[in-house]
């Protein structure tokens, strides 16, 4: 096994325990924009850690730079998902 491989290994390890820690706090947190908050933070930080250790696999520059881009792509649509749900959020809430 070489050093490329125990790097991929460890960083999709690190990835999927921060999917688990955001499903955890979804579940777990007790309203909605804290779920939301657990959530997003977890899943950005994870999915960076798998694309990081799936870099060194890629085939060549362009499979890299496909994963960059899906990462991207990923990061601004959670971003967008997340704001509209937290605006919906303040709207149903009455003000205190």
């Amino acid at each position: 096994m070489s050093a490329a491989d125990v790097f991929t290994v460890v960083a999709v390890s690190a990835g999927a325990f921060f999917f688990l820690a955001g499903s955890v706090g979804l579940l777990r947190f007790p309203d909605s924009l804290t779920r939301l908050h657990a959530l997003t933070k977890a899943d950005n930080l994870g999915l960076g850690l798998v694309v990081l250790g799936l870099l060194p696999q890629a085939s060549g520059l362009l499979g890299g730079l496909k994963l960059l881009g899906v990462w991207v792509l990923v990061q601004l649509s959670s971003a967008t998902a997340a704001q509209v749900i937290a605006q919906a959020l303040g709207r149903r809430r009455p003000p205190p």
